[in-house]
């Protein structure tokens, strides 16, 4: 197994299991390539989970999967074992420590994951949906756009009206993670229009409204131009994003003298 191999491993597991977290045990990661468990612990793609209270017994062929017990232990440490209800000549199945801790990777952290790779600022946590999360502003040369993390089955990016894998534009070569930043980038400047997963004007008003929300409470008293920067707009047009559709269209009616 490459280190590339573990990463579309991982990515596999976490695109099944949509919202979910999914989950490695330490025995299995004892199997990786230790500069690619190193990266994706240091990357915080992988997270410590707790202990798992059942595992696939090692007792027999049949590998049922069966519930642990952790007898507590009054001196030195505790045992765990699964107890064999399937077999008479079997009773007690010791099981490792290592069969018990676990780590967990999620949708969620891969999100950051991605948005640390791409340079951009983090989007607000309540801007997470069922099955969504938001990357954050990608910057092109012409134009800007939202990169969206799907998992819905698989993990796909969406940006522009565009979709793609994100296998197709993640790898991890050795202790690196390497993401197609040109490629998306290419895609943000030719947008697909009235196609892909794109944010409404109502959903735009209020992430913007949000964050100039963000901007205000730490202080920044220019946070119109801040925010305008962010999003690649002026600030005269960041205002009238920001104003309710009611107050746009009687600014629009009212005449001029």
């Amino acid at each position: 197994m490459t280190p590339l191999d573990a990463l579309l491993e991982l990515l596999e597991r976490v695109g099944a299991s949509r919202v979910a977290a999914a989950l490695v045990t330490e025995e299995e990661l004892s199997r990786w390539p230790a500069e690619a468990v190193r990266e994706l612990k240091a990357k915080n793609v992988l997270q410590r989970a707790s202990l798992a209270v059942s595992v696939v017994c090692p007792g027999c062929e049949q590998e049922c999967v069966m519930p642990v017990e952790t007898p507590l232990a009054e001196t030195g440490a505790a045992a765990s074992f699964v107890s064999c209800d399937k077999r008479d000549d079997i009773s007690r199945v010791a099981v490792s420590a290592e069969r018990l801790r676990q780590w967990h990777a999620s949708a969620a952290s891969i999100a950051d994951l991605i948005t640390g790779l791409l340079g951009i600022r983090s989007p607000d946590a309540d801007a997470i949906s069922s099955g969504r999360w938001e990357i954050g502003m990608l910057k092109g040369r012409k134009h800007s756009s939202h990169i969206v993390l799907i998992a819905d089955g698989q993990l796909t990016l969406c940006v522009a009206g565009h979709t793609v894998a994100l296998a197709d534009v993640l790898t991890l070569d050795g202790d690196s993670f390497k993401l197609d930043k040109q490629t998306l980038i290419r895609f943000v400047d030719k947008p697909v229009a009235g196609a892909g997963d794109q944010e409404s004007a109502a959903q735009r008003r209020e992430r913007l409204k949000k964050r100039v929300q963000a901007e205000k409470a730490k202080g920044n008293k220019a946070f119109l131009k801040k925010v305008s920067e962010e999003e690649s707009i002026s600030v005269s047009r960041l205002k009238q994003l920001l104003a309710k559709p009611s107050e746009t269209k009687a600014t629009q009616r009212r005449p001029a003298y």
